[in-house]
């Protein structure tokens, strides 16, 4: 699968060209640096996929869809970008994009989206005809994907409190949460929050490393799984 990048920070095109990298399948045939250079290089490389970005020096991403469209008819398109403005969103979903990420990306994320567009280019490769649950399986979003495939959350763990958790987790960083510090946060007891904290570890969205303090005993603290 021959993918284009089209973003005018060079660091970034080339931190999205090693996570391309990192999928099995996947050759990066350009990177250009603008609206001008992507639309040549479009015709030259007639890449399955396009990275696109909205910002760029001279035009728009967005007010390039047409021009792409026109110039190279076989390709998908998906946004990569910092734009959330309503009127951009609306026009890139008008133009028929893939995907719409907004930056700053996880590897995750990006990853996922990938091997989602992968399923999708096999999927029309294979089938002669569609049926519905095809159809729907086709109009997923990546996030819809990851939920449907997510396990159920067992008795006891509200998912709204334990997105709350991983969101703390997250906030703490490096510095990570007792169990004590996480309750404090919630509103809730220490053996409530050590719970959610013990569960996010079982999902592998969390970890814990015993902490030696210079008195008392050590404590068992929580950290954010990267």
């Amino acid at each position: 699968m021959k993918v284009m990048i089209s973003e005018d920070d060079f660091r970034v095109a080339e931190m999205h060209a090693q996570f391309l990298r990192m999928i099995d399948g996947v050759e990066v045939v350009g990177k250009a640096l603008n609206a001008e250079d992507t639309l040549d290089m479009l015709v030259e490389h007639q890449p399955d996929l396009l990275l696109l970005d909205v910002y760029m020096p001279d035009r728009l991403g967005v007010d390039i869809l047409h021009d792409v469209r026109e110039k190279a008819p076989q390709v998908d398109v998906i946004m990569i970008t910092a734009a959330k403005e309503k009127e951009i969103v609306e026009k890139a979903l008008k133009y028929g994009i893939v995907d719409y990420i907004i930056k700053p990306i996880t590897l995750e994320r990006f990853q996922q989206t990938i091997e989602d567009y992968q399923k999708r280019k096999v999927l029309f490769a294979e089938a002669e005809t569609f049926d519905q649950t095809m159809v729907d399986e086709l109009m997923k979003t990546p996030q819809e994907e990851a939920e449907s495939s997510a396990p159920p959350v067992p008795k006891g763990i509200d998912p709204l409190t334990l997105e709350k958790v991983e969101s703390m987790l997250k906030q703490a960083k490096e510095e990570g949460l007792t169990a004590e510090q996480a309750s404090h946060q919630m509103g809730a007891s220490k053996t409530t929050a050590r719970r959610y904290l013990e569960y996010l570890i079982t999902i592998r969205k969390g970890k814990a490393e015993m902490n030696y303090g210079r008195v008392g005993r050590p404590e068992r603290k929580y950290y954010v799984r990267k």
